[in-house]
């Protein structure tokens, strides 16, 4: 049977509770299996699993329970290895590397940024910044609105300033938090964002962190900025035993919403 892989631990974490169950209908037992100073938190794996928000929270809840006891790498749900002869084989084999993610990761948790402009604001700016633009628009104004031409024109000079404060204020935002971080994962571009960015923080660092969002949301109120966290940090742990196995895994984020 398949192995469904939460996460990789020190062989001397403490226990998890007894009876754990994981994902699954019902929730499958949670496991350990050890190889040699590493040990991975597994269950079997569930036919037709699908990242339904019941089986997200119950990978997420696995992890939050091991990464209560210790360090924890969190693998991303949907993470499956063929059986537990593969998971312990690639913690063999990559023991050095996940006894190294162990100590740079202990003590510390992810926090996700993301942002976007508030569209009427960062128009203001817009405006506010480019003599031409304000030029046409009031040219059009006067105009009666203007040509069909000098609309499109119009439009398309705004998106491009719009654009270019999208790639500024990104880069403000993470030169902003970057200081409260010990590292910095910049997520993969999506829709509707201007910023999807991961920040790796020690915990007794949390508030510090927490206090410069709420500094950088002051210093510019023209963003909407969504802060997810504490989480396990995903966002720093290479691939994990399902891929060097040789299967499909990845899926769904169960935490970085």
């Amino acid at each position: 049977m398949s192995t469904y892989v939460y996460g990789i631990t020190a062989v001397t974490h403490p226990a998890l509770p007894e009876g754990m169950g994981g994902v699954g209908d019902p929730p499958r037992p949670v496991r350990i299996l050890r190889e040699g100073e590493l040990a991975a938190v597994v269950s079997d794996a569930p036919e037709g699993l699908r990242p339904k928000r019941r089986e997200l929270l119950a990978h997420q809840n696995v992890l939050s329970e091991a990464g209560a006891a210790g360090c924890v790498l969190p693998m991303r749900f949907g993470s499956v290895a063929p059986d537990d002869d593969a998971v312990t084989g690639v913690l063999a084999e990559r023991a050095e590397h996940y006894r190294e993610r162990l100590r740079a990761l202990d003590g510390r948790v992810e926090y996700n940024v993301k942002a976007n402009h508030v569209e009427e604001a960062v128009l203001h700016h817009v405006m506010a910044g480019n003599p031409e633009i304000r030029a046409l628009a009031e040219a059009n104004r006067q105009a009666g609105g203007g040509s069909y031409e000098d609309k499109i024109r119009l439009g398309e000079m705004v998106a491009s300033a719009v654009k270019a404060k999208e790639t500024e204020d990104a880069a403000a935002l993470e030169h902003a938090l970057e200081p409260a971080a010990d590292s910095v994962s910049v997520g993969p571009e999506s829709t509707g964002w201007l910023a999807n960015v991961s920040y790796l923080v020690k915990r007794e660092a949390a508030e510090d962190f927490l206090a410069a969002v709420e500094q950088a949301r002051k210093d510019m109120p023209h963003l909407e900025v969504r802060l997810n966290g504490p989480l396990p940090p995903y966002s720093f742990v290479e691939p994990g035993p399902a891929e060097p196995a040789g299967t499909a895994a990845g899926g769904a984020d169960a935490g970085a919403g």
